[in-house]
């Protein structure tokens, strides 16, 4: 059976940044939350070897915009809906999930699931380049999400750091990137990518405007929270 947690399904990891048996025992926990539509969508990414961020990263992902009480999220890089899924349960029914993919058939696929699962209404989702629908949507954001083509990372970070709200996250997927950023010997899966995700997490790291954090679930998710003017201040 396909996991349904790993990064790319057709791409075995370098290093398993937590064990399997204790992401097997993590995943049982989180099963009891099943949704009739959550379930479909995640068929769809086993019968068309479709990446998802899955059931682990997708609480995750819930969890923290609850914690914030993120009201509304851009999405870089959407697929078919399942990482806005668990934005959209999060912020609410007056709360907005701004979500881009450049397959007008995952925009259609979408909208099927989200309507289906009655989230659709807090969703809008445009097809084409990601960060020119970002450049083009005006106001700030709660929380930034990445998951886009891993060589476009740092562009992203930079786009994005500065429309986050204070107190406010950018999110990004495969951060460990199948533990290739830990290992001197990797075969990339496209050239330069790997490169490209270690000068990421190292600008996050690096920024002092944000406190940031990987958590390894899966293929690893950083969390960068930006700091408000208060606390900038208060560590000069």
């Amino acid at each position: 059976m396909i996991n349904l947690q790993s990064p790319t399904m057709s791409s075995p990891k370098v290093l398993d940044p937590v064990h399997p048996a204790i992401e097997d025992y993590m995943r049982s926990l989180v099963s009891r939350t099943d949704h009739p539509v959550l379930i479909e969508m995640e068929k769809e990414a086993e019968n068309n070897n479709f990446p998802i961020i899955g059931r682990l990263v997708g609480t995750f992902i819930e969890t923290m915009a609850r914690a914030i009480n993120a009201k509304r999220v851009f999405e870089f890089g959407s697929g078919y809906g399942y990482s806005a899924y668990w934005f959209a349960k999060a912020v609410g029914e007056k709360g907005t999930v701004i979500c881009s993919d450049g397959d007008p058939l995952n925009k259609e696929k979408a909208e099927q699931y989200l309507n289906s699962a009655e989230l659709g209404n807090r969703v809008n989702f445009h097809t084409g380049y990601a960060q020119e629908i970002f450049s083009k949507t005006e106001g700030l954001f709660d929380i930034c999400y990445n998951d886009v083509d891993k060589g476009q990372y740092p562009e992203i970070w930079h786009l994005a750091k500065n429309k986050i709200n204070p107190g406010g996250l950018y999110i990004a997927d495969n951060a460990l990137w199948h533990g290739r950023v830990a290992v001197k010997n990797y075969i990339d899966l496209v050239p330069g990518w790997t490169e490209a995700i270690k000068e990421h997490n190292k600008l996050i790291f690096d920024d002092p405007e944000f406190d940031a954090f990987i958590s390894p679930t899966r293929d690893g998710v950083v969390v960068a929270r930006k700091k408000t003017m208060q606390e900038l201040e208060s560590r000069k």
